[in-house]
């Protein structure tokens, strides 16, 4: 039979079970807490609206940083190719954000890397293109009876830059024109209106010039005393609306590319016992393509990559074609060239374009 234990055999392993509890629960009471994780403030991106611009423009850059910045943070700012491209020396991201922005200046053609820098760096790529030059001076008549009117428009190569592109004017009597005309910032065209008085005789071949950064364009206007016996008028219409082409891929494939519009010569006119019997077209974005017809509508003019500008223009959503006329009667007689020059021309991302 198992010996009883004794009264102080219980207490003293009373004690020792209580003091073991003791024991642990200080034991756990004094563990020491794990510190808390701190996030060190970096930038984690840099990006570039536009990536592509045309020197005198700007571009906004965007800072991202991987945590917002507790009580604010200066990030450093660079460019690697600073005749190219400009930026401020550094861009402040305000207390609890988490982004900033910059501006970066065009300043010459080429590429340069934009960094920013705050505990790391990260870095994006613009482009700068050449400033746009002055393209094209066309007028919507080339023949106007003295004492009425008619519209220039001048295009440049690109986009107008920052504070607008102010092309010079001049002409000589009979036909007046404003001293300077303003291509707003982003556009790349503008109209200016063209007056004459009324004359005795006939002016032929009176010169308009453009100038802009050296370069100069010209056209001519014969302003006469009575309207030309022979007429050109035209429209241009497509699936896309009034004033619309669009590339169309070619089809076959490996053929050729063509226009989804129709140029309608219908509303020419000649004197009466006379018909028109050839429309002369030609149609320009940036290079030019002509074509004649004994009819007077040209369904699905021809096109190509050629006719477009090998790079996009920056910020163009559509690209500017510019259509003229001529017609030649059964006389010989031939008219004055009529010109539209404000076709919306989409490529439809045919030619490597985004749109």
């Amino acid at each position: 039979m198992k010996k009883a234990q004794s009264p102080r055999m219980l207490a003293m392993a009373a004690v020792s079970i209580a003091s073991a509890i003791i024991l642990a629960q200080c034991n756990s009471n004094n563990s020491t807490p794990t510190p808390p994780t701190t996030t060190t403030t970096t930038v984690s991106s840099v990006s570039l609206n536009p990536a592509s611009i045309t020197a005198g423009s700007t571009s906004q850059g965007t800072v991202n940083l991987n945590a917002p910045a507790a009580g604010g943070a200066t990030v450093g700012l660079s460019s690697s190719n600073t005749p190219v491209a400009t930026v401020p020396v550094s861009t402040a991201v305000a207390s609890g954000a988490q982004t900033a922005t910059f501006t970066v200046t065009g300043v010459a053609a080429g590429t340069a890397s934009i960094s920013a820098t705050l505990n790391g760096s990260q870095s994006a790529v613009i482009t700068v293109t050449g400033a746009a030059a002055l393209a094209n001076l066309l007028l919507s008549d080339t023949t106007v009876i003295g004492g009425n009117s008619v519209t220039g428009t001048v295009s440049l190569t690109g986009p107008a830059p920052a504070g607008g592109a102010v092309i010079a004017l001049s002409s000589t009597d009979p036909v007046t024109v404003p001293a300077s005309v303003t291509v707003p910032a982003g556009s790349s065209s503008a109209t200016f209106p063209i007056t004459t008085r009324a004359v005795g005789g006939t002016f032929s071949n009176v010169t308009i010039s453009a100038s802009f950064s050296g370069v100069t364009k010209t056209a001519t206007l014969s302003v006469t005393t009575v309207p030309p016996v022979v007429i050109a008028r035209f429209s241009v219409s497509g699936p896309g609306g009034a004033g619309v082409c669009r590339l169309t891929p070619p089809n076959p494939p490996g053929g050729g590319n063509a226009l989804d519009c129709t140029f309608d010569g219908t509303l020419s006119s000649t004197a009466a016992g006379a018909t028109i019997t050839k429309w002369s077209w030609s149609w320009t974005v940036a290079g030019t393509n002509t074509q004649d017809t004994t009819t007077p509508t040209l369904p699905s003019p021809k096109a190509d990559c050629g006719l477009i500008p090998a790079t996009p223009p920056v910020g163009a959503t559509s690209l500017q074609m510019i259509v003229r006329l001529t017609v030649t009667d059964s006389a010989g007689r031939i008219s004055a060239q009529a010109v539209n020059n404000s076709v919306q021309m989409f490529p439809q991302t045919n030619c490597g374009y985004p749109f």
